[in-house]
């Protein structure tokens, strides 16, 4: 088969390059002409425009795979990128957009007679070698169509992918898996804490990542990314603690809220990443000036 993918980030040359190997025509656009370049290195048909890379595919329907950041740049990508294309042809959302807005994009394609598939997509850099879990929401006979592509980019053709429902439900899938991620990771993170803290046992964490990688009950692929960065610094001198969120862990805690189901683990997770960013912690410097002013505990003062 053959599609354009527009947005050759890690992860989307990373996946062009996948299906190029798997025997499928990629077309490739990003915005920087050096990304392209690289990308053609890979073997991709390299565009240097949304009208360029519509204009190389041949077959029909033609297959545009958006891979951009979701939000504003999403919904301006898939609407450029109609307008070029025809009725029966099909955009495919593989990025992290809200299900909502996913509903939403389905509803205004469908009003142009295009067809559309979205694809939550796990794997991050380890996908080109690994293969990506695929999360697909979409129409049946449409996303049937489409299996080619994904059987090639999945860790294999009948593992780690599957049309879980109609639009919106794979983007819907992959935000409740990254909100479990988020826990996952904090208590990862915890439990790391807790034994280097431990000083009197002198405890090489390397060597305890390494050791419950075999056997223990916690042992995952977040528990081998832990040990290979555990292997370079024990310390983690070089990296500051701070820590980002896509996006897709707020919108977990959201839909908690309005479905009345309790999520305390990843709630909090969400508000330690929150934490991890806050260098003035002015909510700390109250409680201890409180602690101070009704007790009498001592204060740190600031350096």
């Amino acid at each position: 088969m053959e599609l354009a993918i527009i947005g050759l980030g890690k992860m989307g040359l990373n996946m062009a390059t996948r299906l190029v190997r798997g025997g499928h025509r990629v077309v490739g656009f990003a915005r920087s002409k050096e990304t392209v370049e690289e990308a053609i290195k890979h073997g991709v048909d390299g565009a240097f425009s949304l009208e360029e890379s519509v204009s190389k595919l041949t077959s029909s329907p033609k297959i545009v795979w958006v891979m951009v950041p979701s939000g504003k740049t999403t919904t301006e990508t898939i609407e450029k990128v109609a307008s070029l294309l025809k009725p029966g042809d099909i955009i495919i959302d593989g990025g992290n957009s809200n299900y909502k807005e996913t509903i939403a994009h389905a509803a205004m394609l469908e009003a142009k007679g295009i067809e559309f598939a979205d694809c939550g997509t796990s794997g991050g850099i380890w996908g080109l070698t690994e293969g990506y879990s695929l999360m697909i929401g979409g129409k049946v006979e449409v996303t049937e169509k489409l299996n080619p592509i994904f059987e090639t980019l999945a860790p294999a053709k009948d593992l780690g992918w599957g049309r879980v429902g109609p639009h919106g439900a794979g983007h819907y899938v992959k935000m409740i898996h990254n909100g479990i991620e988020y826990g996952m990771m904090q208590a990862f993170a915890e439990g790391f804490g807790i034994l280097k803290s431990k000083k009197e046992f002198g405890l090489d964490l390397s060597q305890v990542s390494h050791i419950w990688q075999h056997g223990s009950v916690v042992r995952s692929w977040l528990l081998d990314l832990a040990a290979n960065a555990l292997d370079e610094d024990t310390e983690l001198k070089d990296i500051k603690p701070w820590v980002a969120d896509s996006g897709e862990g707020r919108w977990t805690v959201f839909e908690s809220i309005d479905l009345d189901v309790p999520a305390p683990v990843i709630t909090l997770a969400l508000q330690m990443r929150f934490a991890s960013r806050d260098e003035e912690n002015y909510p700390a410097r109250m409680l201890a000036a409180l602690r101070n002013q009704f007790g009498g505990h001592a204060i740190k003062k600031a350096e």
